[in-house]
């Protein structure tokens, strides 16, 4: 059988062209199965873009209904040198803090040596360290330690306590010792070095001691000291931080309800309900002039999802003074967007914080309007829930489609095939009908060449 390459060349027709011709207009078929694969792809994009949405939401829903957001306290503070956090185990209140001195590390120097060359210890050599809770702790030296092999014996030890380091004072060189830990405690009080060289006077210059200091301060007028500057559970629940700057002042520390933290909950909330309501109203806007529509418009689930939203937002919450969203300023306009009168929420977050907290979080997960709304969410965000199902059948479609393109593509490949081996034949019976046309031709000339010879 003759291949496509060699169509026409018997007949002199353009068969190939003919038959490319043929597989186009056989491959239309094709076309309505890929637009429908297409709007099922589609479909199933848009339902991840949706999920997304609703995902966020229910998360910043889940947020409102944590009773630990309306218990949070804030802790701020008038003046410099001290800041302060505060736990949900504080308490509102005001104090006074008057801080005397900051909780410094205790440092100590050793006499000097000329040189860093030097080695200074012999085997067995030790550096004993002493502290201002009475501990001790020893460090061992190799034999023929310099002073920086002193000082990287002492900084490699854990257990040190202290950190050390040079100084060149200009006439030699001394090792510093730093405590690691701030307070009296901790603070470095003596070092004794055994098993020197012959001829090596190392040890503790006591001219250059300098105690560890514990904080000192007054809350309200009752005395404080801390062995750090980091000042935890004086005031139940609250942190001090201080630094130099605080010596010698007298700060106002506030704690009092964290209404910030409540009111950025709100708003998150707002915003992610509109911005998926933005997202769905992309999702089922109708075509014009021209412009596609949106590959959800008409869609069930997304019917379903904003009816039951809608349901949510505009239920009583029975048993507190708020039981409705519109009691605290957050009402939806015309276009299905949630609107804030930031007064109204600012005045009942002031005035009635328990309020609020019973209206959003209520006794339970789902007694409160935050709860409900993020139970409806969870069950439509379930595996086997509305967009789970929906995005699950569009996948199915989209199976059966590719089993339904493939058996079309088969059967179209099989008609070409037909139709190539068709013009195979007619290609060779044009070619065999034009050989015997020649032949004729050739012999009624040789018949008419014949009869002029014999009428002469």
């Amino acid at each position: 059988m003759a291949t496509i390459s060699s169509l026409g060349i018997g007949s002199g027709l353009d068969l190939n062209g003919l038959l490319d011709q043929l597989r186009s207009a056989e491959r239309q078929k094709l076309q309505p199965i890929a637009q429908q694969k297409a709007q099922q792809e589609a479909k199933i994009s848009a339902y991840g873009r949706l999920k997304a949405g609703v995902d966020k939401l229910q998360s910043a829903a889940q947020s409102l209904n944590d009773t630990a957001l309306y218990q949070k306290l804030t802790a701020s503070v008038q003046g410099d040198g001290m800041s302060a956090s505060a736990s949900d185990k504080a308490s509102p209140g005001r104090y006074d803090v008057t801080v005397t001195s900051i909780a410094t590390a205790g440092t100590l120097a050793t006499t000097r040596v000329d040189s860093l060359e030097t080695g200074l210890t012999d085997a067995g050599a030790t550096l004993d360290l002493a502290f201002g809770d009475g501990s001790t702790h020893q460090v061992a030296l190799d034999a023929g330690s310099t002073l920086e092999d002193i000082r990287d014996a002492i900084n490699a030890d854990e257990a040190a306590g202290v950190d050390a380091s040079i100084i060149n004072d200009g006439a030699g060189y001394r090792l510093v010792l730093s405590s690691r830990e701030t307070g009296v405690d901790a603070g470095i009080t003596g070092m004794t070095f055994a098993g020197l060289s012959t001829g090596v006077t190392l040890g503790e210059d006591a001219a250059t001691a300098r105690a560890g200091k514990d904080a000192s301060l007054t809350i309200n007028g009752i005395d404080i000291t801390s062995a750090t500057n980091t000042v935890e559970e004086a005031i139940q629940g609250v942190t001090l931080t201080l630094t130099p700057e605080a010596e010698g002042n007298t700060l106002s520390l506030t704690v009092a309800r964290d209404k910030g933290s409540v009111k950025e909950a709100v708003n998150k909330w707002v915003a992610a309900y509109n911005e998926l309501q933005s997202t769905i109203g992309r999702m089922i806007k109708p075509g014009v002039d021209g412009a596609s529509s949106g590959e959800l418009i008409g869609d069930r689930t997304v019917r379903t999802l904003e009816s039951r939203m809608v349901r949510d937002l505009t239920s009583s919450v029975p048993g507190g003074d708020y039981t409705q969203l519109s009691d605290l300023g957050i009402a939806l306009n015309k276009e299905g967007r949630l609107e804030v009168d930031e007064e109204t929420l600012d005045a009942a977050i002031a005035d009635s914080p328990a309020s609020v907290a019973s209206f959003f979080a209520g006794e339970s997960d789902e007694t409160g309007m935050a709860g409900q709304f993020s139970a409806t969410l969870e069950q439509i965000l379930d595996d086997k829930g509305m967009i789970g199902n929906a995005i699950e059948g569009a996948e199915s479609r989209v199976e059966s489609l590719n089993d339904r393109y493939t058996r079309m593509e088969a059967s179209v490949e099989r008609t070409i095939e037909r139709y190539r081996k068709q013009f195979s034949q007619l290609d060779g019976m044009i070619a065999q009908m034009n050989q015997t046309s020649s032949y004729l031709i050739q012999q009624f000339d040789m018949m008419n060449a014949q009869l002029g010879r014999n009428n002469r």
